[in-house]
């Protein structure tokens, strides 16, 4: 799609799972920069993930469609690309970046462009210098240090934008750029040129790069400019967050707005009388609604059995005595008889199609693991977690759940379970009625494992002991199944060498 003549708009792609939006976290660059192909522009937060966003486009930026905080939708302009000033042809560098090919490509969306096998390394973020740094021609090309663009640089397609990039914090473009373009008084700048110290008074924006950070600063109402990072090159660390939540709050640094953010999107917004108001937006919108639905339209029930799981743990220990180099994870091995109990009631592994007034057994068995991250209660998923020996069950849960917490699964691997496991234990807790996760029919729920008396033999003895739940959904299947199903897993975790006869 095209503006101004030779311009192109690059639309907000279709982020698949059948997403219609996405809010901006951060701007990669600013106007006036200059980007290549596949090069990361923005980072934006949909309903299941925090997503890099690479632009398909050559050239350099006249304008971004929307602030920091703002909610785009799907198929409208995201940023806005022109040719470069000095070449010869205005799309002679879209056709040499085009012929290279695309290296990204999101869910549901390509470049349309073929090609070879070439593909362009991802560009690396840069650090603002420390103040009076003198900086590179090349340090200065790439966008601000993980920063938003600054207030009002915005500009409708077509406007006059500086002849090279902006600093770090500062709304002037750099002394100089790359070889080939023109510097600001008409002479040729030099690859090895330094810039002019940015004036006394201008604010440096804050370097952060965890999107986790970002968060916690919106949620705490700290303004990330008035700490002074301790990362390299002077990046805010979450360890400097929680330092500024701990230590008393000046009036002044409590700023809970996003500059040019609607107020929808601020993470905490005073009320009236004290009150807080917390926006329902983004995942936590997105857990609301599913919740909600599930209890809507499944008739769930939940059943529940104490269980000496002194056997499992012992099993645990004799498998990573053997092979400590690959341990394996109580959740592993919960996993293991989870699945050798759908394998024995598969009514469990299955779903209700409402339209078609049927009940949908799964083939294989996709397993969900609820994890609990710091943006919220998410659920990725195993697919075919038959297939994996115990083994592969943990390495696959280990990285699974940490990348979960990082924020950098994709949308896919967050939907399409069939049944999930949910270790309610961590939290020091010891049962629950959980809410299925929609569309599935059952969840199995496990929670701490304590010492309890416990009669063995008919004597009195301590051990470890447990609890485990079964929430299914009353129209696949009834009493029996789901008794039957938690009896098998109870029995295999107080003998787990029953599980050696399902194998």
């Amino acid at each position: 799609m095209t503006t101004a003549v030779g311009n192109r708009d690059f639309l907000l792609p279709d982020l698949g799972e059948g997403l219609s939006e996405a809010e901006i976290v951060e701007w990669r660059v600013a106007v006036g920069d200059v980007v290549t192909v596949d090069q990361t522009v923005v980072e934006v937060e949909t309903a299941k993930a925090v997503v890099d966003v690479p632009c398909p486009y050559a050239g350099r930026v006249v304008a971004l469609h929307g602030a920091a905080g703002e909610v785009r939708p799907v198929g409208q302009p995201l940023i806005t690309i022109a040719p470069l000033d000095d070449a010869p042809d205005p799309h002679a560098t879209y056709r040499e970046e085009e012929r290279a090919g695309s290296g990204n490509v999101l869910i549901g969306y390509g470049t349309g462009h073929g090609g070879t096998g070439r593909r362009r390394r991802r560009p690396r973020l840069a650090l603002a210098p420390e103040p009076g740094t003198p900086v590179t021609a090349d340090a200065a090309a790439g966008p601000a240090a993980g920063s938003p663009a600054p207030a009002g640089s915005q500009a409708p397609a077509g406007s006059p934008v500086p002849a090279g990039p902006v600093l770090a914090g500062s709304s002037r473009p750099a002394g100089s750029v790359s070889a080939g373009l023109s510097a600001p008084n008409g002479t040729a700048a030099s690859a090895d040129r330094t810039a002019e110290p940015e004036p006394t008074g201008v604010q440096s924006a804050p370097l952060v790069i965890s999107p986790i950070v970002r968060r916690l600063a919106k949620e705490h109402g700290i303004d990330l400019a008035s700490l002074r990072g301790t990362g390299p090159g002077g990046v805010i660390r979450r360890a400097d967050l929680d330092a500024a939540v701990a230590a008393p709050a000046a009036p002044a640094a409590r700023l809970a707005a996003v500059p040019d953010a609607p107020a929808a999107h601020v993470g905490l917004a005073p009320a009236g009388d004290g009150d807080t108001v917390i926006p329902l937006t983004g995942i936590r919108k997105v857990i609301a609604d599913k919740l909600s639905r599930s209890r809507r339209e499944i008739p769930e029930v939940t059943i529940w059995v104490d269980v000496d799981a002194t056997g499992l743990l012992e099993t645990r220990a004799a498998i990573n005595a053997a092979t400590p180099d690959t341990p394996v994870s109580i959740l592993a091995l919960l996993a293991r008889i989870c699945l050798s109990g759908l394998r024995k009631y598969p009514q469990l592994n299955a779903h209700v199609d409402t339209e078609g007034q049927r009940i949908v057994q799964s083939a294989g068995v996709h397993l969900g693991i609820a994890a609990q991250t710091d943006r919220g209660l998410v659920v990725p998923v195993l697919r075919d977690a038959q297939r994996l020996t115990t083994r592969e069950l943990a390495a696959a849960l280990a990285e699974t759940t940490a990348a979960a917490r990082a924020g950098t699964l994709p949308p896919a691997r967050l939907t399409g379970g069939t049944f999930t496991l949910n270790n309610y234990g961590v939290f020091g807790v010891d049962g629950s009625t959980p809410i299925i996760n929609h569309p599935e029919a059952a969840l199995l729920g496990v929670g701490r494992i304590v010492d309890k008396p416990w009669v063995v033999d008919g004597q009195l003895a301590v051990r470890k002991v447990t609890q485990i739940s079964l929430t299914f959904d009353h129209r696949v299947c009834d009493g029996g199944v789901a008794g039957g199903f938690l009896r098998h897993v109870a029995d295999c975790v107080e003998q787990p060498a029953l599980l050696v006869a399902n194998v």
